[in-house]
């Protein structure tokens, strides 16, 4: 660990627009199901009531055709497909697309560890967090989980992976205070300067980490991750909103398709219409 952070301390010291106003509202809707009519089947979605403006979004965009002729433009196998870029309506073949918006973005809905990413759950995209620290949804783009099934061992794995990135970020977020301390240093070639603030930054971290309960997957998470599959490098980090009720086979089929080299499927899959059912 101790080699980790202070590569992270060397390095220290060597996508989407805000949400508008302009947004139109929907009528508060509950218990949604939505057709997805697609060149390779239907599938049909149930959108979460704990998530109401991801919920309410989706449908106001199914109403008003936005998703009508986009593209499925991303698909990776034993991972995920998304769409609703509105960039794939004309786009030409081989064209890399995935940076399409409708000009607002959501703030996050996390209703985590209730809502995971097991296989058949509907996800919001989003950009990364380097420029989208809030986690923002893409007003558009959405993704449908297909992943893989994990073994007990991996998922122990993961969560020491998790408990160790807290340890790092807490390390980080301290670094970051002692940046002016850290370049004189460095330009003075203190080495041994550098390594007792190492040293002490770890201890801070690791006191402050101390405090916190260790990530665990819960027994649901657990249950489904080593029978269903999912993604769980995913959880807390994109909303998920809805799971597929109906066409998880459609969804399969989709996975399973040929891709160029940006993951854009070579023959286009196309979302006919949205309906909402109820």
């Amino acid at each position: 660990m101790k080699q980790i952070l202070i590569v992270v301390l060397t390095i220290l010291a060597c996508g989407l627009t805000s949400c508008k106003s302009g947004q139109k509202k929907t009528e508060n809707m509950e218990n949604v199901k939505v057709k997805i009519e697609t060149t390779a089947g239907d599938i049909v979605v149930r959108l979460y009531d704990d998530t109401p403006r991801h919920r309410d979004n989706f449908v106001k965009l199914a109403q008003d055709g936005t998703y009508e002729g986009t593209l499925f433009h991303r698909v990776i196998k034993d991972f995920m497909v998304q769409a609703g870029d509105p960039d794939s309506k004309k786009a030409t073949k081989g064209q890399q697309l995935g940076s399409g918006d409708v000009g607002y973005t959501l703030p996050a809905e996390f209703v985590y560890p209730k809502y995971f990413h097991k296989k058949g759950v509907l996800s919001a995209a989003r950009k990364g967090d380097q420029v989208n620290p809030e986690k923002a949804s893409s007003g558009c783009q959405f993704y449908i989980v297909t992943g893989k099934v994990y073994s007990d061992s991996t998922l122990l794995g993961m969560e020491q992976q998790m408990n160790n990135m807290r340890l790092n970020n807490a390390f980080q977020t301290l670094a970051q205070k002692h940046m002016t301390e850290i370049y004189k240093m460095r330009k003075a070639g203190d080495q041994e300067g550098l390594m007792d603030l190492q040293e002490k930054l770890i201890a801070e971290a690791e006191a402050q980490v101390a405090g916190q309960e260790p990530f665990r997957f819960t027994p649901e998470q657990v249950q489904a991750y080593t029978t269903v599959g999912g993604a769980p490098h995913l959880d807390g980090e994109y909303t998920v909103f809805g799971e597929v009720l109906e066409g998880m086979d459609v969804v399969d089929k989709i996975q399973c398709v040929k891709t160029d080299h940006n993951d854009r499927p070579n023959e286009d899959i196309k979302i006919k219409k949205v309906t909402v059912l109820e």
